[in-house]
């Protein structure tokens, strides 16, 4: 079993962290943003890796320090579960649609920590969590992770079902490519590290 654990103490969060990317789809996350809790949890389901989440932050101030550090953590637990990256796929692709949203995600396993994020509407809107979250989010993640990942909104008009969207895309995208392909030798790549 491949498996992350990571606990995150600062002045603004306090975060213990969990993933088993060989699960099923389990999950059990309260991080006291239920709409983040929702998501995280669509994309342990549709990702097929367990996730446990138990965070606590100053949600009272802003979203954006626990919201952060909970992509960082979650970054942090898939590196450690990757090891040595042998024998994996490495790349993973999925489009994902969500009612009238069509999101993208692509993935390169690749040891270098890079989020492109496209998206043709506002980022910042006036619900609680918005794009501009998801952003940071993704950024947190793909940098402790140390992945590249290319999220792109082909369209969309409902901002739920844009977020939505975007989660499960990026949870089908990375089941693909932390999987194991038996041709595969080693690490995949002609560097020969990742």
């Amino acid at each position: 079993m491949r498996k992350g654990k990571v606990e995150r103490k600062t002045g603004e969060t306090s975060i213990k962290l969990e993933l088993n990317l060989d699960g099923r789809g389990l999950y059990k996350i309260e991080t006291g943003i239920p709409f983040f809790n929702h998501m995280l949890q669509l994309m342990s389901k549709h990702g097929l890796f367990d996730l446990n989440i138990s965070a606590r932050g100053d949600i009272d101030v802003d979203f954006h320090h626990l919201v952060e550090d909970v992509g960082i953590c979650l970054g942090r637990a898939m590196k450690e579960a990757l090891g040595k990256k042998e024998r994996i796929r490495r790349f993973g692709f999925f489009v994902l649609p969500m009612d009238e949203a069509l999101a993208m995600a692509s993935v390169d396993i690749s040891g270098r920590g890079i989020l492109v994020f496209n998206t043709s509407i506002k980022k910042k809107t006036k619900a609680p969590f918005d794009l501009e979250l998801a952003e940071e989010f993704f950024t947190a993640f793909a940098r402790s992770a140390e992945i590249t990942l290319h999220i792109n909104l082909l369209y969309g008009k409902n901002l739920h079902h844009i977020i939505e969207a975007i989660f499960k895309a990026v949870g089908r995208a990375i089941s693909e490519a932390i999987s194991i392909d038996r041709r595969v030798k080693g690490i995949p790549s002609t560097k020969g590290v990742l």
